[in-house]
């Protein structure tokens, strides 16, 4: 199976191979010269966007900054105009590979990667998971969610059966869903899981709560790997208790790549072979630059997290905090419950059915009430308004109570992290 993925790289023209040899190259290199290659790379992609991409030389100003820290960082609205107007020139969309997230803090938008940067981001996954014995080919348990419009949802189950996922989608995760989840445990010969932190804490609590450890259900699992929302130290306890096996940290954004990834020594180490990461001072916020992706923009992208980086030593980048994405749950009147990146599908779905949304969050006032607070352009006309509704229906369950209100903007705490979505029932 893992060679038919390749073969579908090849077919598409994502050059897999190269990729593969660039990062080889990279972990060649001394430390001196890591440093080196980074600190002119972040250069060269600025520059390059700064020359042949009006959008970003508007953001820069009339004249290229001699200081990195000159240069000013991209925010997520800058990125939510028109996707064929933010491509760097020479590509054009239908040479690149085109994605979208509705940003786990509310902002969405489309992005773009020429196709090598999008090779290297599969390189690096492959290379990461390598680390502790997984390989691409293996049966993966994934505690995701799936777009349920028809079009998209076939994509993604012949995306899970190319790539060797079997989802576990993360909408209902009540009793009776999470008895049937642990049966397919039981048959299958899974060697690891993935998915969202919070959903697998909930499976963890139904495993604690029944005395059963999973690792004795399925003994072919090695590892668990959690991602986009943040891993406390409780949930870890939680999860490695429930399951019985090792857990580790992911921090990424599929606009960029994986961010920092847990290493068998114990370090959240941060990726410095595709994307250069740094806090911006006083803030702390993190700023990412993709250093290959010369299709799109992303220099000193405010990814909306905060975090503390320690170098090490041995000249390894440590993210030692990360203050980030955390949700509520949902709890419906049927008695499911569902996590709150649940409405990242939803307002990825209105994303790209009307293109209106630059902002929202989400607020369950009561067991079926919720209240969307969006900031857009334009008026929300009634088609858009209804469609918001028939998505919390096809996502959630019929009957709730949505109010949606527009502003002109989102209320932020002081310290400017926000969530997407609130409960104030639990």
């Amino acid at each position: 199976m893992f060679n038919l993925n390749n073969i579908i790289f090849k077919l598409k023209k994502y050059p897999i191979e190269e990729a593969d040899k660039q990062l080889e190259i990279l972990s060649s290199l001394s430390l001196d010269e890591k440093e080196t290659w980074i600190a002119e790379r972040k250069w060269e992609i600025a520059k390059h966007h700064y020359e042949n991409n009006k959008i970003y030389k508007n953001i820069i100003g009339g004249q290229f900054p001699d200081n990195w820290d000159d240069i000013p960082k991209i925010t997520k609205s800058d990125l939510q105009g028109s996707l064929q107007d933010l491509i760097t020139k020479p590509f054009v969309k239908k040479e690149l590979h085109i994605g979208n997230t509705s940003g786990s803090s509310g902002h969405p938008f489309y992005f773009a990667k020429d196709k090598y940067t999008h090779a290297l981001t599969w390189a690096y996954i492959k290379r990461m998971y390598s680390s502790y014995g997984i390989k691409k080919n293996e049966l993966q348990a994934r505690f995701y969610g799936i777009p349920l419009e028809p079009w998209n949802y076939r994509k993604e189950v012949l995306k899970d059966l190319v790539l060797q996922r079997e989802r576990f989608p993360v909408f209902d995760l009540s009793d009776q869903v999470l008895d049937k989840y642990l049966d397919r445990f039981k048959r299958k010969k899974f060697t690891y899981i993935y998915g969202y932190t919070n959903s697998i804490v909930i499976f963890s609590r139904y495993l604690i709560k029944n005395n059963i450890i999973l690792k004795e259900i399925c003994p072919t699992l090695k590892l668990c790997i959690v991602t986009s929302e943040v891993c406390t130290k409780e949930d870890k306890l939680i999860l490695e208790k429930a399951i019985g096996i090792k857990v580790v940290r992911e921090y990424g954004a599929s606009e960029l790549c994986i961010i920092a990834f847990d290493q068998p020594n114990g370090i959240w180490q941060l990726n410095t072979d595709t994307v250069f990461t740094e806090t911006e001072k006083n803030t702390n916020n993190l700023l990412c630059t993709s250093l290959f992706n010369k299709a799109f923009p992303m220099v000193k992208y405010e990814i909306g997290d905060i975090g503390i980086i320690e170098k090490k030593q041995n000249g390894v980048s440590e993210l030692k905090e990360l203050e980030g994405r955390t949700n509520d749950n949902i709890i419906l009147p049927s008695g499911k419950i569902s996590p709150g990146l649940t409405f990242y599908y939803i307002s990825r779905s209105i994303l790209e059915s009307s293109g209106v949304l630059k902002e929202f969050i989400i607020k369950q006032t009561a067991i079926n009430e919720f209240i969307f607070e969006v900031v857009s352009d334009n008026d929300l006309s009634e088609d858009v308004l209804k469609e918001i509704k028939l998505k919390a229906a096809l996502y959630l369950e019929n009957g709730l109570n949505i109010k949606i209100i527009r502003k002109e903007y989102i209320d932020r705490p002081t310290s400017g992290k926000i969530k997407h979505f609130y409960s104030l029932i639990n």
